[in-house]
């Protein structure tokens, strides 16, 4: 099992990082379109909509590469980045909760499901259009909160953060995964060339209190993207979403934090101009 995790971590970066550094963003585009187009596959069949799992990842796919070439050969219309990631934030700080607390995560079916993971395409090609830092910076914020999590729950982990549906996180895990990234995210900051980047924009217009709680909520909304799809799986029955990378589940095992956060981090860049 550790031999497939590595290997197909291995393949993994050598296919993202190059779309990252190495080629235009639309190279990158394409490359995460693939990847979310999979996880509507997915997230339909752990909706129960079997017969619907193929439209959903063909429709966004199709949506997506319309958005692609438009933005390629025209720019994003004015307001359209602002409007899409902060439709997804309100349904997320909305619906996320909501269908967590109801321990129902099905509502809304496969039509929902597209929409946030193409508003989360939309904001990772948005944000590899600002440059690979400011990209890696917000994605980091997931990865940061995720790690702290994990080692300070083992560690010192009490209790639990929500029983029935991911046994395995605590509050004092989810606490530390908070302090980690309001410290990591306020040294990130004071780094001259990571100054495009959402901690140290934070930072510079908002000051380092608000920038630090700003941090802080989007590690949370990530917990709530985790949550919606441990408890979607909780509801069908399965382990993982899918088999596609072996090791490590399927793609919207590994995305699921992402999908409300990177919306989130597009429209704090929009707001701070």
């Amino acid at each position: 099992m550790l031999g497939q995790r590595i290997l197909t971590a291995a393949v993994l970066l050598a296919v993202l990082l190059p779309a990252i550094f190495l080629f235009e963003p639309w190279v990158w585009g394409l490359v995460t379109l693939f990847f979310l187009a999979v996880a509507a596959h997915e997230w339909t069949l752990l909706l129960g909509h079997r017969a619907a799992a193929w439209p959903a990842a063909l429709a966004l796919g199709a949506a997506g590469l319309l958005i692609l070439y438009w933005d390629h050969a025209h720019g994003w219309p004015p307001g359209l980045v602002m409007a899409v990631s902060g439709l997804a934030c309100l349904a997320w700080l909305v619906l996320g909760p909501l269908h967590l607390r109801q321990g129902d995560a099905r509502r809304g079916g496969w039509p929902l499901a597209a929409a946030l993971l193409l508003a989360c395409w939309v904001a990772l090609l948005v944000l590899r259009e600002r440059g690979a830092a400011a990209l890696l910076a917000a994605m980091a914020i997931v990865w940061v909160a995720d790690v702290a999590a994990y080692f300070v729950g083992r560690a010192f982990g009490r209790r639990k953060l929500a029983p029935s549906i991911s046994p395995g996180k605590s509050w004092e895990g989810a606490i530390g995964g908070f302090i980690a990234v309001a410290v990591v995210g306020l040294a990130v900051a004071r780094l001259p060339a990571l100054a495009d980047t959402l901690p140290a924009r934070l930072v510079a217009q908002w000051g380092w209190i608000a920038a630090a709680v700003v941090l802080i909520g989007l590690a949370a909304l990530s917990i709530v993207g985790d949550l919606h799809e441990s408890l979607l799986k909780r509801q069908a029955g399965v382990k993982d979403s899918g088999k596609l990378l072996p090791g490590h589940g399927g793609v919207l095992d590994r995305v699921d934090a992402l999908i409300p956060t990177m919306p989130a981090a597009v429209l704090l860049h929009q707001l701070l101009g």
